[in-house]
């Protein structure tokens, strides 16, 4: 009895620091709002697959923040920027990072308090790097070859500066982000192309937005997704 009520003083301990238990749930029609900046305040996704030898990551997200901030974040034991998508404010860059290697992406107009929709490929054989930003694709760049392995632990909200944490305030997210979804393939252009304009698609393997394992730390909020009326 004595452990029992241990136990049940430990969950409600948690549910009163808001984490909320990991489950899978369908998020089709939901977004998660990340109300104010903080170091701390999260979503940990559990991939469903573990090791990558070619990723491809889409993702919508809706900010007004004008400085550095991490849009997805994925780390394992041996590299805590296994596949990190980041946002540079002072050069105006998209930054793809894998494992070690990075690229600069400039010149897209990311504008505030609107929605916008990035995927990222990666192969591990050639080591390119490509981006889609509301439709349009980059150049492919080079940033590293190697598979991508050990447990995988993705973030939304912050930047991993170690497995699983080391977050920094000055690089958190504050908005709304949805529709995220991970495969351990590269989408062809006319997949990416029907992600970006909310067509029908092929969802994720590894994160599906639709049947996604996570919990939330923190304030965090799961809402419906803000439509327009016509």
């Amino acid at each position: 009895m004595f452990y029992f009520l241990q136990q049940m003083k430990l969950f409600l301990l948690l549910v009163v620091m808001g984490t909320v238990s990991a489950e899978i749930q369908d998020l089709s029609g939901k977004m998660l709002t990340f109300p104010q900046q903080t170091k701390t305040a999260h979503a940990k996704l559990r991939p469903i697959k573990q090791g990558y030898n070619t990723v491809t990551v889409c993702h919508r997200s809706f900010t007004d923040i004008k400085r550095d901030h991490a849009l997805f974040s994925l780390s394992t034991p041996s590299s805590p920027n296994s596949f990190l998508i980041f946002w540079q404010n002072t050069n105006g860059q998209i930054q793809p990072h894998v494992r070690e290697g990075k690229a600069d992406y400039g010149g897209w107009d990311y504008k505030p308090n609107m929605w916008h929709s990035v995927c990222t490929t990666w192969d591990s054989v050639t080591g390119l790097v490509q981006i889609w930003f509301d439709g349009l694709p980059s150049i492919r760049k080079y940033v590293t070859t190697g598979s991508i392995t050990g447990l995988a632990v993705a973030i939304l909200g912050q930047e991993q500066d170690s497995h699983g944490g080391g977050f920094d305030i000055n690089q958190s997210f504050v908005g709304m982000i949805t529709d995220v979804h991970m495969w351990d393939y590269t989408l062809s252009p006319c997949e990416i192309q029907h992600y970006m304009g909310e067509l029908s698609f092929t969802p994720g393997n590894v994160l599906n937005w639709s049947a996604l394992d996570f919990e939330i730390i923190g304030n965090v909020l799961t809402e419906n997704k803000i439509t327009v009326c016509h």
